[in-house]
């Protein structure tokens, strides 16, 4: 048996003198040096003007939104990849709906939306047992080939002030409205992940699910609800996009998925279930956002951008936590 030395820390007190996991500051870290860099070498281009700041913030909402949900998908030990054709979609039920019915009726629509696919999706993993990776690649055609089918390809105008200033292009003073929308979901999503029951039945879900099964946990429930909060995270996504182009597109969200798994496991949380953070999502998400701005202003085609992206990706997997 090997000997305790004296005057060594043992038991709570131990735990607490171990040096934390350095990789859950990576994502930090990674901000403030890629900031850094790019306000170094791009002074003369804008990038440190408010505005541009601010565009940022703009371009990064939507992606931030979806990846506060996918945080507490991948946190159950799930995926979802459905969620940028789902915001697609859903921008483009919410402008028919406007058309049709009006604002109320618009959002009402675009939740729906969201609902619906959350629906098929949880229901398919949890109840039928199919992998979730499968079902929402399924789901993502599906998605993506209505919503090109009901508006015919083509863009449907917002015409509603109200839910265009409300979901996209508005602003409280200086502050942009889109700014409001990340922080209700980042302290939302914090609050929920971390000080509730569900938040730690999902943590426990991902981490051990015959053990949460054992310990009474639902995690067939769980599965579902975290999958149907993704699908609703999309919609609403979806129709900030619509408010911010005053116009509904399938296109809109397209490889969005990407981005945000990727701001979703940078910012800390594991792909393999059991871990998640959603500050560093967001801050994740933010990183992402920044990068994508520099390489515009760096005059970099799409491609380029795309390649990027995918170091990213390659890069949040080599660095994510692993149980």
């Amino acid at each position: 048996m090997a000997e305790i030395v004296k005057g060594a820390p043992t038991g709570p007190a131990r735990r607490r003198a171990l040096p934390p996991d350095w990789r859950q500051y990576v994502v930090y870290v990674g901000f403030v040096v890629i900031f850094v860099v790019f306000a170094v070498t791009l002074r003369d281009t804008g990038f440190l003007d408010p505005n541009n700041l601010l565009n940022i913030v703009r371009q990064t909402t939507m992606i931030a939104v979806m990846a506060v949900a996918m945080t507490f998908v991948l946190s159950a030990g799930e995926i979802d990849l459905s969620v940028g054709a789902v915001a697609g979609l859903a921008s483009v039920t919410t402008a028919m709906a406007i058309a049709a019915g009006g604002p109320v009726v618009g959002v009402l629509a675009g939740l729906a939306t969201g609902l619906l696919v959350g629906l098929i999706n949880g229901g398919l993993t949890t109840r039928i047992g199919m992998p979730s990776f499968l079902v929402t690649l399924a789901t993502l055609g599906i998605a993506r080939g209505t919503a090109m089918w009901i508006s015919q390809t083509a863009a449907i105008p917002v015409l509603s002030r109200g839910f265009n200033f409300t979901f996209g292009s508005g602003n409280l003073g200086p502050v942009p409205v889109l700014l409001v929308w990340m922080a209700v979901f980042a302290v939302a999503g914090h609050i929920l992940l971390r000080r509730t029951g569900f938040g730690r039945k999902v943590l426990a879900s991902g981490g051990g699910e015959v053990a949460a099964r054992y310990s009474g946990v639902d995690t067939a429930g769980i599965k579902l609800r975290v999958l149907l909060l993704s699908s609703l995270a999309a919609a609403v996504a979806g129709m900030l996009y619509a408010g911010r182009l005053h116009s509904g597109r399938f296109q809109l969200g397209e490889g969005d998925e990407l981005s945000v798994i990727a701001a979703a496991v940078l910012g800390g949380t594991s792909l393999f279930g059991g871990v998640g953070t959603v500050i560093g999502t967001i801050v994740g998400a933010l990183m992402i956002g920044l990068i994508n701005n520099g390489l515009i202003l760096l005059g970099l085609d799409f491609s380029q951008q795309l390649i990027a992206r995918g170091v990213i990706i390659i890069l949040a997997v080599a660095i994510g936590r692993q149980k």
